[in-house]
């Protein structure tokens, strides 16, 4: 029988290690001490250690969380995406919702009507062009949307609180390095690209809570 396929994604240990097991510490390392970032895997992605693997698993767990919110107001990923943009917002014209969910008129017409009919949004005339319409998110909505929302920004906001100052400017930092990391590849791998217009949001960001 062949051997199964090694997942291209390093694990917390580096190649060879048995599994779950942590890296070796080098002699004298005191416990609890970060350990060095070493044991590339066999097809050659960098090992970047538990914080890797930790990275790994936030977006995973990112994903659950918001098609767990999805669940919660009926709505499928795209739908979320509008109501997020709408939300952040406070109204959009259609056209700006399109380029915002980077996705063709027809199909962000298709997304209004499903919000609409749910009972998420509703649509008013502009109020400076009368022969325009834009796209409000229903109050209830947002409430929803912020009360499914609240024990991870509540539970964050903890975290981010019980941290030093100086901790949370270590973190800070890194993750503005990671964010960098993220959009310099976004944008390299983006050049020229378009939204395929299917009603599928590729770019849109996660759900995020209104701003306060």
């Amino acid at each position: 029988m062949a051997e199964p396929r090694k997942s291209p994604l390093p694990a917390s240990a580096p190649t060879g290690s048995p599994a779950g097991a942590p890296v070796a510490a080098p002699v004298g390392t005191p416990a609890g001490a970060v350990q060095p970032l070493v044991g590339d895997n066999d097809i050659g992605l960098p090992y970047s250690g538990e914080i890797g693997t930790q990275l790994r698993e936030f977006v995973v767990l990112s994903r659950a969380f918001e098609r767990q919110v999805g669940q919660a107001l009926a709505v499928n990923p795209t739908d979320l995406s509008a109501m997020e943009h709408l939300i952040s917002a406070g109204s959009l014209t259609p056209s700006e919702l399109s380029r915002r969910l980077d996705i063709s008129t027809a199909a962000t017409t298709l997304v209004v009507d499903r919000l609409v009919a749910l009972g998420h949004a509703r649509r008013e005339a502009h109020a400076s062009d009368r022969r325009k319409v834009v796209v409000l998110p229903a109050a209830k909505s947002v409430a929803m949307a912020v009360g499914a929302l609240m024990p991870v920004i509540g539970g964050v906001a903890t975290v981010t609180r019980d941290l030093p100052p100086e901790e949370r400017a270590v973190i800070a930092r890194f993750l503005s390095r990671v964010l960098e990391v993220y959009h310099g590849a976004l944008d390299g791998g983006a050049a020229g690209a378009e939204g395929n217009g299917d009603g599928t949001d590729t770019t849109a960001p996660r759900f995020r809570p209104p701003a306060s």
